[in-house]
Formats: C-alpha cells, structure tokens, sequence
C-alpha cells in the first residue's frame, strides 16, 4: 500500500495529516511532470466539495500547479464524477478532485485522474509521493507561470450529459433526494427537475461543517422519512462528493449498491445489453448477489476492495457494469468512474420503463445475514499479521459454518474493516465482535 496515496487518494484529517504544504506539492508535481515534452502549457482541472477546508486545498494545490507552469481549470464545487467528465472530455492532462467523499468534515483529501478521468495510474502516485518526502523542482518565471482559468462552463456541460441519457421524461414520478450537504446538492435536483420529477429534498444547505452529518449515503434515515412522509416512488442518497449513491424503494427500505447491481444487471440482461455476460462488484459484496444473478445466467467477478478494481475487471472481461456494495456504481458505456447521480438516472429510468416499483426489481435478489464493524487503531499493519487476530478469524468461521470472515485495513482511514456474514444473524454478530476485540487489542485501537 502507498504511504499517502490510499484506495481513492490521500485523504486526512486537514491540517493534520494532510496539510495545505501537501497540497501545494501535489500541484507543484503535477504542473511539472505534466509539463514534460511539451511545447504548450500543461492543463489541470480542479474541482472540490462543500467542506470548510476544500477552498484552502484546492487554492493551496493550483498555487502550487501554476508555480510549476501549468494553467488551471477551476469547477468549483462539483462532484467527482463531473471532473472524471471534464478531463476525459475537454483533453486536460488531469483531474483533481478535492474531497473526503463520506468521511467527516474535518476530513478531506486529493484524489487525481488521468487524461481519460480514470483513477490516476500507481507508477504516477508513486512519483508524487517520492517529491512528497523531500523531493525539488525548478519554479516556473516570467511567461513560463501558470494562471488559472473560471471552468464553469464545463460543470454546465456535465449537467447537460446527465440531462441526455435517459430515453423517457420522469414527469410523474416523486423522488426524494438526500444530497448529503455536499457536492451533489448543486446539481443533483437540477437535473431530476429538468427531466419532469416532483422532487423533494434534503441536506441541501451545506455550511462547511454539515457534509455528510447524520445525512447522505452513509446514514440514509432521513431520507427514509421523507420517502415515506410524502408517499414518494423512491429516493436517491448521495455522498460528500456524489460518487456514490444508495437507494430507498417506495416503502422507505434501503437498496444498497449490490441491489443496485442486481436491478441494472437484469434489466440489462433482459435487452440483450449486458456486454460480457456478467457484472463485477468486490469481495465486500453479499454472497447472495452471486447466486442471484447465477439463477439469470448472470456471472459475477470478484475484486479486490476499490472502485478502481472494479473497473480494471470490467475493462479486462468487458463488462459494462460493476460497483461496490457502498453505491458506487460504474456505467462504462457513460463513464470511467462512479457516478451517483447517473446512477439515480439509470434506476428511475428502470423504474419508468418497467412499469414496476423498485420493491417489485429487488425480489429474488438473496441476501446472508452481515455484520460489519471497523475498529479504529494505531497500526493496522500490525492487526492483519497478528497471529492471536488470524486465530479469532479461523474461530470465527467455525461458528459461522459455511459463512465468512473479511478483515481488511482502510485504504483512507486508520481503522480495520471486519465483515462477518452467513446464514443467522446472531451468530454473525458474535463471530464479528470476537475478531474486533482481537484487532483492538492487536493494533492498540484508539
């Protein structure tokens, strides 16, 4: 694993380990390596979240860009996926995205994309983080500074893509929006709008602070609620930065990225769409889905944790979709990343055309009971080669008979991920709360 560069970017508590001066250096390492071999200006485009500390990276970060000679493309507060469109689009040499996605304010990070607004490639990250530790590069002078450049206009013409793929008007439809005080709240409801939804919304007033507060994709409640307040068809909740999207059917339960997965596969499997005959999600995704889609003829491809590895299957077998139980949902034949307002298209657009609720799309989708729990800690490293760990897992799995134990360490946080799951949900807790006792005492958790 990279020393800053995790499963979606460096990401940190900012100003604590992750600092403006990291910032700066990221941009100063971008601007010059982009520079190389070219007779012209290299281009970046920078968008952010809502977070109070977004503005001083992304100002920190295209000083540091312009300093070394690039020009830079500001979005302001966008979504990720928005800026994957834009730099695959509009032929910029990068993306960055400033943001912590779900975690908390106080939280941010940096995530790049490379020229087709796919994850940035790992030999790239490894060259950043090596200037990161102590690394030098001459300063652009003169005519050789960069400047920066208001990019509006290319947020605009990401609206305008969403507004061009469904194939019917929503008009009719009720749908309760959740945009988790973050970036989606700018244009997830303009969209919806557009097409002819009635809609109804909530965490739309960010403050800085507010971004994914008991609210957004992570804690669906409140928009369960509204669903079920205003008899609504269904709901879409977004995360800090809308690459990710869970939903709620019209009887206010929760449809997560893997019965996500289920509705578009078959839909797609009915119209002769499903490129490759199968889908790919991660190994966090519930048994269940496997057989499900097996019973459609459906094949499923397991990767490791990462929407990014997700993606790297599906180019490798062809498929057109795959995602994470978390709702980031991957369309290849509209985007190179998750999206969660795209995806919230896709399945109204189901809806719609099927005539069917979503509770009705989600039937015959099986699910083993699951039990997830993360454990903060000073060294996650240590709690993964620890043998008293590795003997709690192996007796954990006994007293699941037949089920699982998946102990990974976060790609962005400090903290151990612990997911139990079989056939009884009791035994699946218990199974659980041994191996974090375990991994707490292991990694001396916080």
């Amino acid at each position: 694993m990279s020393k800053y560069f995790g499963t979606d970017g460096f990401r940190g508590q900012a100003n604590e380990t992750l600092t403006a001066i990291h910032a700066f250096r990221v941009g100063r390492y971008l601007g010059r390596y982009y520079a190389k071999g070219k007779n012209e200006r290299p281009k970046i485009v920078v968008g952010k979240d809502t977070r109070l500390s977004s503005y001083m990276f992304e100002y920190a970060l295209t000083a540091g860009a312009t300093a070394s000679g690039a020009d830079v493309y500001l979005l302001h507060v966008t979504t990720t996926p928005s800026v994957s469109f834009v730099t695959r689009t509009d032929n910029f040499d990068c993306g960055v995205m400033i943001s912590a996605s779900h975690n908390p304010y106080s939280d941010n990070g940096i995530k790049l994309m490379n020229s087709a607004g796919e994850k940035m490639e790992e030999n790239v990250l490894c060259l950043v983080e090596e200037y990161l530790d102590g690394g030098t590069l001459p300063l652009a002078v003169g005519e050789g500074i960069g400047r920066t450049v208001d990019y509006v206009a290319g947020r605009n013409r990401y609206l305008a893509y969403l507004l061009s793929l469904p194939r019917t008007s929503f008009r009719g439809l009720r749908v309760g929006l959740d945009c988790a005080n973050g970036s989606a709240w700018a244009i997830s409801k303009a969209v919806f709008d557009a097409l002819g939804a009635q809609v109804y919304s909530t965490g739309v007033s960010p403050n800085g602070v507010n971004i994914n507060t008991d609210c957004g994709s992570t804690h669906p409640e409140k928009l369960q609620a509204l669903v079920l307040a205003n008899s609504l068809d269904l709901g879409f909740a977004f995360d800090g930065d809308a690459d990710r999207c869970i939903c709620v059917d019209e009887r206010g339960e929760v449809v997560d990225g893997d019965g996500i997965l289920y509705v578009c596969a078959k839909y797609l499997s009915e119209r002769g769409e499903l490129d490759g005959g199968g889908i790919a999600a991660t190994v966090m995704s519930n048994l269940g889905l496997k057989r499900s889609l097996n019973a459609h003829g459906i094949a499923l491809s397991v990767t490791d944790v990462g929407d990014k590895n997700v993606y790297d299957e599906m180019l490798r077998r062809g498929y057109q979709l795959g995602g994470e139980q978390s709702g980031h949902i991957i369309f290849r034949k509209y985007a190179s990343t998750g999206d969660g307002i795209l995806t919230a298209l896709k399945i109204a657009e189901i809806v719609l055309e099927s005539k069917c609720p979503l509770s009705c799309l989600t039937k015959g989708l099986v699910r083993f009971s699951q039990k997830t729990t993360n454990v903060r800690v000073r060294d996650k490293h240590a709690v993964l080669n620890s043998a008293e760990v590795k003997d709690a897992v192996k007796e954990a799995e006994r007293l699941l008979q037949g089920g699982r134990i998946l102990l990974r360490a976060s790609g962005t946080e400090p903290v151990v991920r612990i997911l139990a799951e079989g056939e009884n949900a009791a035994v699946c807790e218990e199974a659980a709360m041994r191996v974090a006792s375990a991994a707490k005492a292991a990694g001396e958790g916080i």
